[in-house]
């Protein structure tokens, strides 16, 4: 008789599963034992928490994911906006600013690391792009045209809504450069930030996540109905994830 496939491969299927399914050092499970997986905790209490069950030696940074009732898909449950936070997130960021050459220290003076036109361009379309936020004028923006293809896979495109084509170079430099950070839907339809750093006063941390709550449901799309914000988490890099009451 004939052995079945799926008995011949079962067991190796099982090795499979064994060997690829994600685990947990002992660090990580003794930590999430100090989290009630069926509670939903307030953003103070879930700061509290993620600091506590953080067992890295580093700096670690505050992360926040919210899953919302977004759908990408469609062109108005797009969210993509920007908003400045509180306190600083305990990222700095490399600013670029693609401008003509007579506005070259003007931009520099406000903060930006790097600065230029012709030779932005070239490095760009040689792929050094060793910024973190592109920013250029209404007038510029075409000029990118040509690198878009490089820009766009890494978020690096300006766009209006991110604050990263604006009128006002020298302000939009210092905002980036500040706590202004950018927010938007992946995919899946969620949004994933970083708040913080695991060092941060509690009242700090917590002023980011409602600030940044707040700015979400403000830029709620017009084609989402009823309740936007589905689930939000808070967690440190390598920490446990906090559920909070939203």
């Amino acid at each position: 008789m004939a052995e079945s496939k799926d008995f011949r491969y079962g067991p190796l299927l099982l090795w499979l599963f064994v060997i690829i399914m994600p685990t947990h050092g002992k660090k990580y499970v003794e930590a999430k034992k100090a989290i009630d997986n069926q509670k939903q905790y307030s953003v103070e209490e879930a700061v509290k928490l993620v600091k506590q069950t953080n067992y890295v030696k580093f700096d670690a940074t505050v992360n926040i994911a919210i899953k919302t009732n977004a759908n990408p898909k469609y062109n108005d449950q797009m969210l993509r906006a920007t908003t400045i936070l509180p306190h600083w997130t305990g990222k700095t960021k490399r600013v670029a600013v693609f401008v003509s050459d007579d506005k070259v220290e003007e931009a520099k003076k406000a903060g930006a690391d790097i600065a230029g036109f012709e030779s932005l361009l070239n490095d760009i379309k040689t792929g050094k792009m060793d910024f973190d936020v592109l920013i250029t004028t209404p007038e510029h923006i075409r000029d990118l045209a040509p690198v878009a293809k490089q820009l766009g896979p890494r978020g690096l495109m300006p766009s209006p809504k991110a604050g990263t084509v604006a009128m006002n170079v020298p302000q939009a430099v210092e905002e980036v450069k500040k706590w202004k950070i950018e927010f938007r839907l992946d995919k899946t339809g969620n949004i994933h930030a970083g708040v913080g750093k695991v060092s941060f006063d509690d009242a700090k941390l917590v002023e980011n996540v409602n600030a940044l709550l707040a700015a979400i449901e403000e830029n709620k799309p017009t084609g989402v109905k009823g309740k936007l914000i589905k689930k939000v988490v808070l967690s440190t890099t390598m920490s446990p994830a906090v559920v909070i009451a939203y």
